[in-house]
C-alpha cells in the first residue's frame, strides 16, 4: 500500500471511530449524584425526556440546588425537593411555591417511563392553573409509593375506563348548558332525565372510540414487588430513576414531619454533580 493510500485509510478509520463514539455518547443516560445530610443518591436521566434532562444538568451545573431542602416528605408516597427558598428557611416556614421563573413543558413517555418506587419526576402546580400540566423549572420529587395487589390495579383500571365516560359527559354537558339552564329554569324534570340519558349515551359512544386502560406487564411488574403511586401517571413527567441509594430515599421519607409535611430536622441536599 502506498504512502497516500496508507494515509487515506487512516484517517477514514479514524472518522469512523470518531462517528461510533459520537453515536454511543448520544445513547448514554448521564448520570447525577446528590448528596444530602443522610447520605447519597445516585440518578440516571432519561434521553427520552430531553427537556427535562438539560435543565436539570443545567441546575446542577449552576449549583441551584446546593442548600435546598427535602422540604415536603410523605411517607409511602414521595420526597419532594428543589424549592429554592427553601435555602436557609428558618423553621415553620411555609415551603414549595418558589421557583427559578419559567416552567417545562410535559414530557409524558408512557407506558414505557412510569411512577415506579425510585422514579425521579417533574412536581408542577394543579390542573386548574396548569391545565397544560407543565412541570415545575426546579422542584422534583422521588417516588416511594405502596406495593398494590393485581386486584387492587384491576380495580384502577376500571375506574380510569370509567373516567372516560364521566370526561366525555362533562364535555357533552358543557355544550349543552344552555338547554340544560333552560330545563331547569322551566322545572322540567322529564326534560332534563331526557337529556341527560342521551347525553350518557353519546358519552359511551365516544369512550368506545379509545382503546381501554390496562396497565403493561412490566408496570404490573413493579407496581406489585417494588411498588410507586399509578394514580400519577401521565399527570407528571417522569424523567429519571434512582440507580443507587434508595435505602437512603427510604430513610428521608421515614422523617418525622409537621403539619405542613417538612421534615422536622432539615434534611439538605450538600451538592448535586454530574458523573461522568
Amino acid at each position: 500500500m502506498n504512502k497516500s493510500l496508507m494515509t487515506l485509510f487512516i484517517l477514514c478509520s479514524l472518522l469512523v471511530s470518531c462517528n461510533l463514539n459520537s453515536n454511543r455518547n448520544k445513547n448514554m443516560e448521564q448520570k447525577i449524584k446528590i448528596e444530602t445530610t443522610l447520605g447519597d443518591v445516585v440518578i440516571k436521566l432519561y434521553n427520552e425526556t430531553p427537556l427535562h434532562r438539560d435543565n436539570f444538568l443545567k441546575l446542577i451545573k449552576d449549583k441551584t440546588y446546593e442548600g435546598t431542602l427535602f422540604h415536603r416528605v410523605i411517607q409511602d408516597f414521595m420526597i419532594q425537593a428543589g424549592d429554592p427558598d427553601s435555602k436557609d428557611a428558618p423553621k415553620g416556614k411555609m415551603l414549595g411555591v418558589g421557583d427559578v421563573g419559567y416552567t417545562i413543558p410535559a414530557e409524558f413517555v408512557y407506558p414505557q417511563l412510569f411512577h415506579k418506587k425510585g422514579a425521579l419526576s417533574a412536581a408542577r402546580q394543579g390542573d386548574q392553573v396548569n391545565p397544560k400540566k407543565e412541570s415545575s423549572g426546579c422542584q422534583f420529587y422521588i417516588v416511594t409509593g405502596t406495593v398494590f395487589t393485581e386486584d387492587s390495579l384491576l380495580e384502577m383500571e376500571q375506574q380510569k375506563n370509567e373516567m372516560k365516560i364521566n370526561k366525555a359527559f362533562e364535555k357533552l354537558a358543557k355544550a349543552h348548558m344552555k338547554e340544560i339552564y333552560k330545563l331547569r329554569k322551566a322545572q322540567d324534570e322529564e326534560g332534563l332525565f331526557d337529556l341527560q340519558e342521551k347525553l350518557v349515551e353519546e358519552a359511551e359512544i365516544e369512550a368506545a372510540k379509545e382503546p381501554d386502560f390496562q396497565f403493561t406487564p412490566e408496570q404490573i411488574e413493579a407496581y406489585t414487588t417494588v411498588g410507586g403511586t399509578p394514580h400519577l401517571d401521565e399527570d407528571y413527567t417522569v424523567f429519571g430513576e434512582v440507580l443507587e441509594g434508595l435505602d437512603v430515599v427510604d430513610k428521608i421519607q421515614r422523617a418525622s414531619t409537621d403539619r405542613n409535611d417538612r421534615p422536622n430536622e432539615d434534611i439538605k441536599i450538600l451538592k448535586m454533580s454530574i458523573i461522568d
